[in-house]
């Protein structure tokens, strides 16, 4: 099993109230599965993607990661975690203004510690495999929304990691646009690719 959560439970303190943002959640992911977390505005679909990707803790219950238990890890090892096993795909792009396509998508291997030439190669061919191979100099200004976000699914791409987690990955962009990234998706998906979806679409 890549993914087992058991009894998750996330509270928020505001104020003087508590808010249960999650009760009690337990699901499994299995390796090579295309899973959509749907649900309306504040129906806990983020936090609980705050959580798969290690950007938060629980307050308590249990999350296992490839037989490993990261829901008692610290900051330091959460972010070990979030480098080699997770990639992630925003809304908002969250791209390097200042930095070429190239250079935004080898920024994870800069963090893994792999060597200049190796990362830039590595960062190239996976440019190539979301069709940006003919884009890799140009900056994010210089590139549509749809080309934007196939460089952050690059991005997240890059490291290998164990699953690939999207937050709402068309929010920002046109229908045409929307299905191109979708198909995407479902290109990663069949490679081989865990992929969780978090959606307010059908």
């Amino acid at each position: 099993m890549l993914i087992s959560i058991k009894n998750l439970n996330k509270t928020y303190i505001m104020g003087l109230e508590k808010v249960e943002a999650l009760k009690d959640v337990t699901m499994e992911i299995r390796r090579n599965e295309y899973v959509a977390l749907m649900g309306p505005s504040g129906s806990g679909k983020s936090t609980l993607m705050n959580l798969l990707g290690c950007l938060d803790s629980p307050t308590r219950g249990e999350y296992w990661l490839n037989g490993t238990e990261v829901s008692t890890m610290d900051d330091g090892e959460l972010a070990e975690v979030r480098n080699k096993q997770i990639g992630f795909v925003f809304q908002t792009f969250n791209l390097m203004p200042r930095l070429s396509a190239l250079e935004n998508v080898a920024l994870p291997l800069v963090y893994a510690g792999i060597g200049k030439e190796a990362r830039l190669a590595k960062a190239r061919k996976t440019l190539e495999s979301v069709g940006l191979g003919d884009r890799v100099n140009h900056k994010p200004n210089e590139l549509s929304g749809g080309q934007r976000q196939r460089v952050a699914v690059a991005r997240a791409l890059v490291n290998d990691p164990a699953i690939i987690l999207a937050d709402e990955p068309t929010g920002n962009l046109d229908t045409k646009t929307s299905y191109e990234i979708m198909d995407l998706f479902e290109q990663i998906h069949r490679s081989g690719n865990t992929v969780i979806l978090v959606t307010h679409e059908n």
